[in-house]
């Protein structure tokens, strides 16, 4: 007596059917892979001093004041920067905005600090 040849439905990872649209297949797909870079990072904020208040743009903290602890040049300049809530990070000068005496930023900060 012969043996069947046994057989296995098909595995539920199948890409037959599969409608394929370029770039949306996976991280290992060299065209969903494609990244932008900012060159206006690389020159960076000279205007960024320690001690300053800045408003963070992007990113983790986006949006919160801090205060500039220390700056790094380099290819792209960074800051080591301590938010109002006591955490610290390092950011972009490019993602840093500095909050001026007198501007409307600065304003609202001194409101929310009084009612405080």
């Amino acid at each position: 007596m012969r043996r069947r040849k046994v057989t296995y439905p098909p595995p539920k990872t199948a890409t037959k059917g599969r409608g394929t649209v370029p770039g949306a297949d996976g991280p290992r797909d060299p065209a969903a892979r494609t990244v932008s870079i900012n060159l206006a990072a690389a020159a960076g904020r000279a205007s960024i001093r320690i001690g300053e208040k800045v408003r963070i743009l992007s990113g983790l903290y986006a949006g919160e004041a801090a205060v500039v602890e220390s700056v790094a040049s380099g290819v792209i300049s960074s800051a080591m920067v301590r938010t109002e809530a006591g955490r610290s990070r390092r950011a972009r000068t490019i993602d840093l905005e500095p909050i001026r005496p007198g501007t409307v930023a600065a304003a609202s900060e001194e409101q929310q600090t009084a009612e405080s």
